[in-house]
């Protein structure tokens, strides 16, 4: 899934073409919502910010690492405030929430 908003570059031919050829979906938030993009706009600056933005020798190799972040960082260890739960990871908010439901 390529989450973007409806710039030029993205909404092109070219990059619609090369979307399909990869095998992936386009998803676009709506014209003049700010907020469709932000949870997509605020993980991509966390993980600019965390791996950088340097080149790798190979895309198996920045795939492990993008991989890595994720499920070591993202949602093991970086903790977010949840309203009912307090400081919590996503992983741990996710088994509350679960939790809760079941009970």
């Amino acid at each position: 899934m390529i989450h973007s908003d409806r710039g030029s570059e993205y909404t092109s031919t070219q990059f619609q073409n090369r979307i399909r050829e990869l095998g992936l979906r386009r998803n676009c938030g709506r014209t003049g919502s700010r907020f469709d993009n932000a949870a997509a706009e605020s993980f991509w600056a966390l993980l600019k910010e965390e791996i950088g933005t340097r080149t790798w020798p190979d895309r198996a190799t920045a795939r492990a690492e993008v991989f890595n972040f994720i499920e070591t960082f993202y949602n093991r260890r970086r903790l977010r405030k949840h309203k009912i739960f307090g400081s919590l990871t996503p992983a741990e908010t996710r088994q509350r929430q679960q939790h809760a439901l079941a009970a």
